[in-house]
């Protein structure tokens, strides 16, 4: 998989003043840990990372420049990443030290590659999951997986031991986990003709 180089370099924690200050000056805040890394409170350019990294769809890995040697040359992945509420903008990530001798665990999304026979025919394709959970070292990581639908019919699904996968990589769920569905088509009830209303005699 591509690994991306970013420049990283520590901060000390401060307050939220201090952390608000750093985003006027169009910095982003972060934190580096991993199982054998203490947490080291991080900074690294705003336009820079959302260019670089921020919209890249699925797991990457990103090797880190930097000057500290806390930092330097280490390889991670964007754990997580926290948005403001309002704007949907980044405030905050985190990176996650990976060994690349050690196998991971991450989730890789789905792409539903095709129109489905059912669909042609009026029915709805549902996906059930949009991405799946599977172990292998981190350069293997997929960026996402095709999941062929074409030949799909009405009443019909796929499996993940239906997906393809490199023989480095092996899904964490049991075989028979539903991927995509094709369900019939919804059919709207007529509504009920409404009874006469009876008029006694005499009355007007």
């Amino acid at each position: 998989m591509e690994t991306v180089e970013i420049q990283i370099e520590p901060r000390d924690p401060g307050n939220k003043g201090k952390v608000k200050e750093l985003r006027r000056q169009g910095k982003l805040p972060g934190v580096f840990y991993g199982p054998k890394a203490q947490p080291v409170p991080l900074e690294l350019d705003r336009k820079e990372f959302l260019s670089r990294v921020a919209d890249l769809e699925g797991s990457h890995l990103i090797r880190i420049k930097s000057a500290s040697p806390l930092l330097a040359n280490k390889v991670a992945l964007v754990k997580e990443m926290q948005f403001h509420p309002v704007t949907g903008e980044v405030l905050h990530a985190d990176f996650y030290e990976v060994d690349l001798t050690a196998k991971i665990r991450v989730k890789i999304p789905l792409h539903f590659v095709g129109k489905a026979e059912g669909v042609v025919r009026g029915g709805i394709l549902q996906p059930v999951v949009r991405e799946v959970e599977v172990e292998c070292l981190p350069i293997d990581i997929p960026e996402y997986f095709n999941v062929e639908v074409t030949s799909l019919d009405i009443g019909h699904s796929l499996h993940i031991k239906d997906l393809p996968m490199p023989e480095s990589v092996t899904a964490i769920y049991e075989s028979n986990l539903t991927l995509v569905t094709v369900v019939p088509p919804t059919v709207e009830e007529a509504p009920a003709a409404e009874a006469p209303v009876a008029v006694a005699e005499g009355v007007e």
